[in-house]
This record gives C-alpha cells, structure tokens and sequence, in this order.
C-alpha cells in the first residue's frame, strides 16, 4: 500500500496530477478540496494517498491531510459507494460540511451531488452517522482568494475549458458544467478558483 508521497509537483490537470518523486511520475485523482490548496506546480508538496486495485488498474487518491484521506476511506467503505462517488460528495462538499449534513440528518446537502438521488442520500446518513460520531467540526483551512492581475483571453478560456471538464469528471452534465462555468462574473480566476465557484454555485 502507498500511504503516502513527497515530491514536486509536475502536473495539475484537474481533477488529475502528475507528482514527480524522484524522477518517477505518480498520476493520482485528488478531490477538488485538495486542489484548491495545492501549491503552484513545480513547487514541493506532501500528499497523504489511498491506492485502489482492480483487475483492470490501479488507481491512486491523493489528499492534502491525513483527515481527508480516513474521511474518504470511511465513505468507501459504505455499501454503493465507490471511490468516483466518494471523490463527487468530497469535491462539492468540505469534509465538515459532510460531517454537519450527516449530523443534522440534511438530505438536501447530498441530494444536489451528481450521483446522489433522495433514497441513496438518506441511505448514507444513517450509515454515516455512528461512523461519524468521533469526528469533530476543525475551522477552515481556505482564505479569500485575493485580486489578481488581469490574465491574457487565452489564458482566461484555457482556464475555463479546464474548470468545465473537470466538473464533467465529476458527473455533471456537460451543459450543467458549461452554465456554472459562464455564470462566474469574474472570469480572472485560475482553473482551480474557477471550479471551486462553479460547485458553490451548483450547491
């Protein structure tokens, strides 16, 4: 099992990156709440993994904490929830704000995440919640993202081209993740801030 990696990273294309740890590339799938604080690529950075084997590959998680990682280990070992969902609920929701709609019993919270219908929504609530007992609500770690200067057209589309195929990874429809997309006003945003805006929107 590969518990975890310290490297540079080489490639961000979400939601997939590319970590170089000495000279060997790792691809991994992260959620989006671990994009959104990823530092710039080429520079250093430690991710906590989860390696998945089937017959057909082997796939490798990464999260930027340990408490992602056991909260993604818990959602998978739910029955109907595989890692693809358990990336979608991560990526729309932060982990206690999955922590709050489990303790409040809140099936809207889960019901607007791509693959989460109303039976299936209420179905994780009550297996969450004896899991989820123990895991206590921590302050956000995210802080407003500060003005920027204005990045080239070119720069802007790729940017949005980016954030749009991300979302359909996610599950979104591709018209869905095109409307959130344009709906952002300020359109001077990385890929990441840009997906980050796109699911508060949806949510």
């Amino acid at each position: 099992m590969i518990g975890r990696l310290r490297g540079t990273l080489a490639e961000k294309q979400p939601p997939h990156l590319i970590l170089d740890v000495n000279g060997l590339g790792y691809e991994l799938e992260v959620p989006m709440t671990t994009l959104y604080r990823l530092p710039s690529v080429g520079e250093p950075i430690t991710l906590h993994t989860h390696l998945v084997v089937r017959e057909d590959a082997q796939l490798l998680y990464g999260f930027i904490g340990k408490r992602d990682r056991d909260f993604f280990r818990e959602l998978i070992r739910l029955n109907g929830v595989g890692p693809k969902l358990a990336l979608a609920l991560m990526s729309s929701l932060e982990v206690d704000e999955l922590v709050r709609a489990v303790s409040a019993q809140d099936t809207s919270a889960l019901t607007k995440v791509p693959g989460v219908g109303k039976k299936t929504a209420e179905r994780l609530l009550v297996e969450l919640k004896d899991r989820f007992k123990a895991w206590e609500v921590v302050p956000s770690m995210f802080a407003l993202v500060p003005n920027q200067p204005d990045m080239p057209a070119s720069q802007v589309a790729s940017a949005e081209s980016d954030a749009v195929s991300a979302l359909i990874s996610l599950g979104y429809k591709p018209q869905e993740a095109s409307k959130a997309v344009s709906a952002i006003k300020d359109k001077n945003l990385s890929s990441e801030d840009m997906i980050r805006r796109a699911l508060k929107g949806m949510i």
